[in-house]
């Protein structure tokens, strides 16, 4: 039921922002508490896996829209938990620049597929082994990111694990 109900808001998440309008409510936000709410929401997922969870919380204050950057955080763990084997470790990190990164130990991302991940319906190597992969949750993520105006941006190595950045800096927008 869990993956059920995933996969349908990807499918709304799709639809809204492929229609051209615009739901977005920009507002200054505490990030702890869009975070941690991805996190209750993962919970279960974390424990079934015998992943560890490392988060330390943060301050910052972020102004972006909460249901679209609750959505890109909610996808980047979803795929750290999807690609984290067993034992594994998850880190969430929030930097003084309102950089926030998940770090996952999982499979890692082969060099020649980095580049294309957030393309529409890639799936890269890895993807297709996994036969659960759908190419659409990063292209998802880049495209929400950038509609709020955030840098998204990946790193990983085959083996070892993955990084994904979201550059929450305020930069063309204010609070309504």
């Amino acid at each position: 039921l869990f993956r059920v109900e995933q996969y349908a808001d990807m499918a709304l998440c799709y639809t809204r922002l492929g229609e051209g309008g615009s739901d977005l409510l920009f507002q200054e936000y505490d990030l702890y508490e869009i975070v941690r709410k991805a996190i209750r929401k993962y919970a279960g997922q974390f424990i079934r896996k015998k992943i560890r969870l490392v988060y330390k919380g943060t301050e910052e204050k972020v102004v972006t829209d909460e249901k679209w950057l609750s959505f890109i955080i909610e996808q980047l763990l979803s795929n750290a938990v999807k690609y984290t084997q067993e034992g594994g470790t998850v880190t969430i990190s929030v930097d003084d620049k309102k950089k926030l990164s998940v770090t996952d130990t999982g499979i890692g991302i082969s060099p020649e597929d980095l580049p294309r991940i957030f393309e529409k319906g890639y799936t890269g190597y890895n993807g297709r082994l996994d036969k659960k992969s759908t190419g659409i949750g990063l292209y998802l993520c880049r495209a929400a990111a950038d509609k709020l105006g955030h840098r998204m941006e990946a790193q990983s190595e085959p083996g070892k694990g993955s990084r994904f950045t979201v550059d929450l800096e305020s930069y063309p927008f204010q609070a309504e």
